[in-house]
């Protein structure tokens, strides 16, 4: 288990933050490629990984690419790989299985063709065959097809990596954790400024960045999928959890969240505590238009804005921009409600929040424009289907208006 090949899949875009964030936990260089990175490790390596990345999606280990034409191609391909070497016949799978220009009609009977190989060597080695569990299985098997290879993989993580274990409150489309945690990365914040989220919602930017700041290793608080499988040593993994504790740390940096809704500002605070943060963040309620400064020192704000239908989540001056009201009281779109809202956002930045650095993430490729602003950076990075933008905006004190002297008569 010294010599494996690792891949760690991630969004689109985060290939190269991923791959900087592999050397410092592992030491060792992967390969970029397209959706995630590849690299030599071994299965101590696959641990660290699992518990310390906060970017890739889960921690696959590759096991075979062989070239293929048909399904029995993808049987004897799944015949030959050594199943008893991860898991026993007592023990549930899971196929899962994707595909991309994929000759085949059928993905679900590739799959079954894959189950079956794994099946009939068990039943062909112990007498046993292991069952198929699709909602809790205790291996589960990625196969991905080309339109000539196919790839089969062990998965090292169970459920995907975003899901922390600590955000038990949300709202309404919560921000992925490890897409958090890539806004980050791509801002280049290092711990040692404030952060500042003021569209907070259920807090998972600030928490991000406030387990940065401690150094806690964002997978401290769930299960894995490697704990089930056979190599796994339980005094090995108490070893790397306790390294781990031990390395955190005092905030170096103070964070901070707020939100227009109190019940988020709540939701915020219940999952910081369990995120173990609570000492390390700090949440406020406030209307995104009207919130200032939450420290005297500049520093880095970082934020996913509501957008169409979700403005009057920005506040009660949100809304009035986006909206007006009619005389029965009720609020009615003005069709003008982003590109209000965005405009007196900047201009409140502009007066108020001098020498701050403001990172955005949206689909809106027409934003700074919007806000009037010049971006000075722009990142891809994709939301889950959502192709987007994290905008940089360098926040710049307004020109004072200099008022001409008239010319002294007689001169």
């Amino acid at each position: 288990m010294n010599q494996l090949q690792l891949f760690l899949p991630c969004a689109a875009g985060v290939e190269e933050f991923l791959a900087a964030e592999v050397l410092a936990i592992t030491g060792q260089q992967p390969q970029s490629w397209r959706g995630g990175v590849l690299l030599d490790g071994s299965w101590r390596d696959a641990l660290l990984l699992n518990l310390h990345s906060r970017l890739a999606q889960r921690v696959l280990v590759h096991l075979s690419t062989t070239p293929y034409r048909g399904e029995q191609d993808l049987y004897n391909a799944s015949a030959d790989i050594a199943w008893e070497v991860w898991f026993t016949p007592k023990q549930s799978f899971k196929i899962e299985i994707t595909a991309q220009h994929s000759p085949l009609q059928s993905l679900n009977f590739a799959a079954l063709k894959i189950k079956d190989a794994l099946v009939d060597r068990f039943r062909h080695k112990t007498g046993v065959r292991p069952d198929v569990e699709t909602r809790w299985p205790d291996a589960r098997v990625y196969a991905h097809l080309t339109n000539e290879h196919c790839t089969l993989y062990i998965d090292t993580s169970g459920e995907a990596l975003f899901k922390r274990g600590w955000r038990a409150d949300k709202g309404d489309a919560p921000l992925k954790e490890t897409l958090a945690a890539a806004m980050i990365a791509a801002s280049g914040w290092d711990a040692t400024t404030p952060l500042y989220d003021p569209c907070c919602g259920s807090g998972t930017i600030a928490i991000e960045a406030a387990q940065i700041a401690c150094n806690i290793a964002p997978g401290g608080n769930r299960r894995f999928g490697f704990e089930k499988l056979l190599p796994f040593q339980a005094h090995v993994w108490d070893a790397i959890k306790n390294a781990a504790r031990n390395a955190e740390h005092a905030p170096t940096a103070e964070v901070f969240g707020s939100d227009v809704a109190f019940r988020m500002v709540d939701f915020a605070e219940r999952n910081a505590e369990r995120a173990g943060v609570a000492h390390a963040v700090q949440f406020r309620g406030g209307d995104a238009l009207q919130r200032m400064p939450p420290t005297t020192e500049p520093g880095v704000m970082l934020l996913n804005p509501p957008y169409g239908e979700r403005i009057e989540t920005a506040g009660v001056a949100g809304r009035e921009s986006a909206h007006v009201q009619a005389e029965d009281g009720t609020w009615q779109s003005s069709g003008e409600g982003d590109a209000d809202f965005f405009r007196l956002l900047s201009a409140h930045w502009k007066k108020n929040y001098t020498h701050w650095t403001a990172w955005v993430l949206t689909p809106d490729l027409k934003l700074p424009g919007r806000m009037r602003f010049k971006e000075s950076r722009r990142v891809p990075l994709w939301n889950g289907p959502i192709e987007c933008r994290m905008f940089r905006f360098s926040v710049t004190p307004r020109p004072v208006p200099v008022t001409p002297v008239p010319p002294v008569s007689g001169a």
